[in-house]
């Protein structure tokens, strides 16, 4: 057993609080040391109270299953003999009624490319399998109600 955390730091400043109008912005730190901006999302929470610039939590959900499942292809692949020069993958959430009708994070379409080395580039075929074995692996997937779909462009 592994435990993962993530300290999250608000502050109210001077906003009256109970007036709704508070701001959303807040920073997420990790063990690394790393600080990231967060905040509500714009389309949850009207600007000026959320902050465009920083990451919000469904844009970090989407992240997290898109980052997880590239992790996992890169290990199978070369695993497999197979190597990577790059992977890049434009993920996409979506935010709807789910079947109980409350909103939440209903599907995550991940669209990966990936590049592989000179003489390396797998089958059709075997690119899709790859990708399902990554997603099988993935530890997030399987933490997750939302259906995850894998597109991998047609080159690659």
């Amino acid at each position: 057993m592994a435990e993962h955390q993530a300290a999250i730091h608000w502050q109210r400043g001077d906003a009256a609080f109970t007036d709704m109008r508070y701001s959303r912005a807040h920073v997420w730190r990790f063990d690394g040391g790393v600080e990231v901006p967060a905040s509500s999302s714009p389309q949850v929470v009207a600007l000026p109270m959320s902050s465009a610039a920083a990451v919000d939590p469904e844009e970090a959900f989407v992240a997290s299953l898109a980052s997880c499942h590239c992790l996992w292809f890169l290990s199978l692949a070369a695993a497999g003999g197979l190597c990577v020069d790059s992977y890049v993958d434009s993920a996409i959430g979506v935010m709807a009624k789910n079947a109980e009708g409350r909103m939440a994070m209903t599907e995550v379409t991940l669209r990966p490319h990936v590049v592989f080395g000179a003489g390396m580039e797998p089958t059709r075929q075997a690119l899709v399998a790859l990708h399902h074995r990554a997603h099988e692996a993935c530890f997030i997937a399987a933490s997750v109600l939302t259906r995850v779909t894998c597109e991998p462009d047609h080159h690659g």
